[in-house]
């Protein structure tokens, strides 16, 4: 265990990672965990997050709110000199967040990160990046971010099964969305931002963050104080786009989908 003393700076560790892309060469997980204790959220940046994400502007954080606290010790982890893939180029494929009851604006907070269970999966490796957010020792808090590193893999291709029922909105994303929310998030991958850096790596133009895909359906959505809410992230969402949104009650929650004009779907999500 690693304690931080304060966030750290995403700009210098986005460059590290530029420049340290060549030397990873696969390997194991390292085990370290990085923590934070006395985190205090800032009325200010919670209000833009709030904005850029459609939730209204309340004492309580938004479910998705503690992964953007969190995510400067993700990246951190991800370029430190043991880590075995490259952070440029790792796809955000899957998130799985716990929730035990919403933490309020005034709470301080801990957060623990680490990494785990590497996976073949049918284009690469999958990795688990793990967090846990406290209160007075507790954790209240829990998330699973999966990614994907590209390459040779094996095993079987899977899809959370969804029936969302029909459409319920439209949303017009902007073009600029991505360097929006890059701006309240940290994450500055150039794919979000840069339509060259996007073709570099397959895509026609600049994507969406796939967290901003789920919080902008989550902020659709009334969700419980206590609850699980997982997404996989499917087809990438280009900018700008047009979008349609749809959400079902089932008998353990809501299932939604976030898709494509043509249907295609770009999150599949449940709520249990």
């Amino acid at each position: 265990m690693t304690e931080l003393t304060g966030a750290p700076n995403l700009t210098a560790l986005y460059a590290k990672a530029v420049a340290t892309t060549p030397t990873r060469r696969g390997g194991e997980l390292p085990s370290t965990e990085y923590v934070r204790r006395g985190i205090r959220v800032d009325p200010d940046h919670l209000a833009a997050y709030d904005r850029v994400c459609g939730f209204g502007l309340r004492d309580e954080l938004p479910i998705t709110y503690p992964h953007v606290l969190s995510f400067g010790m993700s990246v951190k982890l991800m370029t430190d000199p043991g880590f075995p893939f490259p952070l440029v180029g790792l796809v955000h494929v899957a998130n799985r967040i716990e929730q035990h009851r919403p933490l309020l604006l005034t709470e301080e907070l801990t957060q623990r990160v680490r990494v785990a269970d590497a996976r073949p999966h049918p284009k690469g490796v999958r990795f688990d990046v793990l967090t846990e957010t406290e209160v007075d020792g507790a954790v209240v808090w829990r998330e699973t971010s999966t990614y994907l590193r590209r390459g040779p893999g094996s095993g079987e291709p899977s899809r959370r099964e969804v029936d969302a029922g029909e459409r319920t909105a439209t949303w017009r994303v902007p073009g600029d969305l991505g360097r929006r929310y890059a701006a309240v998030s940290g994450d500055r991958n150039p794919i979000h931002l840069n339509p060259l850096a996007a073709k570099a790596f397959g895509f026609p133009r600049a994507i969406a963050h796939g967290m901003w895909s789920k919080a902008r359906c989550l902020a659709a959505l009334r969700l419980p104080e206590s609850c699980t809410v997982e997404v996989d992230f499917a087809k990438p969402l280009l900018l700008p786009s047009t979008v349609d949104f749809a959400a079902r009650r089932t008998e353990g929650g809501r299932d939604f989908a976030l898709t494509s004009r043509s249907g295609k779907p770009h999150l599949l999500g449940t709520v249990r």
